[in-house]
């Protein structure tokens, strides 16, 4: 009986190329060897039947399996990573190669190295690390890594090679935004300290206030999220003399225009309010939330660029970071 539902394969290929499988699989391997001419009728035969290479065939003709792992160790809540995630996935797809993610389970080293582990089953042939944690960093300074390896969501430090957005300028455009506008007692909503672009923006805040001569006023640590810009967003009001809010991240942010409404605060006719990412929602907040927006598509584009570079011997740094643009809207 005849076999029905299955995919076809190289054998069916052939057939309809009218050459052998041998010389199929050289197409597919982009053997110099094959002339043009054979190549297109193999690559047109390839359409017709829709046919997809089995990964697993490949891996062991090329011994390669043009698969970049992802290590992540933070929430898939958050904008940022999960930003950084899809662009990673979107120009490794451009590149020719496919995408496996591992998260790990805590910040340790012992959770690192089982993540990576889990990578390394899967024949990875690099890692891109979106841990932005200062402890991950210092968990994968102490276990090995076995293939060529970059850090994404870094702020600048040595070994970043261009592949991160420039925080402490985005900070500054932000900082620089409201003092442009009349305030003076400005209030930064700072973000977790372990994290490397939290630092960077409380250090750029600080820089620009201290440009312009003007007292700074930084919170306690937030976490990221909402309901910690709400809490601690209070407790900045309650100082009547802050007339504008930088907010560590949109979702902060958030949580402050929550905490000023409460406090029967307009904003931003009483309160300025500037956050950081540019989340899809930020557009639509009451009032429309002014921020500062990161190109997380050309840095997924950079960090897989810089590691097939790695991957293929090479090297490939870039001369500037990626720049952060100011979003004006209402709130400010």
């Amino acid at each position: 009986m005849e076999e029905t539902g299955r995919a076809p394969g190289v054998r069916e290929v052939a057939a309809a190329a009218g050459v052998s499988r041998q010389t199929v699989s050289r197409v597919l391997n982009d053997h110099p060897s094959i002339r043009p001419e054979t190549r297109e009728r193999v690559l047109a035969a390839m359409v017709e039947l829709n046919f997809r290479p089995n990964r697993a065939a490949r891996m062991l003709t090329t011994a390669r399996s043009t698969t970049i792992g992802v290590l992540v160790a933070s929430p898939s809540s958050l904008f940022g990573p999960a930003s950084s995630i899809d662009a990673i996935e979107r120009a490794a797809r451009e590149a020719g190669y496919f995408v496996t993610v591992a998260h790990a389970a805590s910040l340790d080293a012992a959770a690192v190295e089982a993540a990576l582990e889990q990578l390394s089953a899967q024949a990875v042939e690099g890692i891109v690390v979106v841990a932005p944690q200062q402890r991950i960093q210092d968990a994968m300074d102490a276990v090995s890594v076995r293939v060529p390896s970059i850090t994404l969501h870094g702020a600048g430090t040595a070994g970043d090679h261009g592949v991160f957005v420039d925080q402490v300028r985005g900070a500054r455009l932000a900082t620089r935004h409201l003092l442009d506008r009349g305030h003076v007692r400005i209030a930064h909503l700072a973000g977790p300290a372990d994290w490397s672009e939290a630092r960077a923006r409380r250090e750029g805040f600080l820089e620009e206030m201290a440009a312009a001569g003007a007292d700074p006023v930084v919170s306690r640590e937030g976490d990221w999220t909402a309901a910690s810009g709400a809490e601690i967003g209070a407790e900045l009001l309650a100082d009547p003399g802050i007339t504008a809010v930088f907010s560590s991240n949109d979702q902060m942010a958030l949580g402050a225009l929550f905490a000023a409404h409460a406090a029967g605060r307009s904003v931003p006719g009483d309160l300025a309010v500037v956050g950081f990412d540019d989340i899809p929602e930020a557009a639509f907040l009451i009032p429309p939330l002014t921020t500062v927006r990161q190109d997380f598509a050309e840095l997924g584009r950079r960090a897989v660029a810089r590691l097939i570079a790695q991957i293929e011997g090479e090297s490939l740094d870039f001369a500037e970071p990626v720049a952060p643009v100011l979003v004006p809207r209402a709130s400010a």
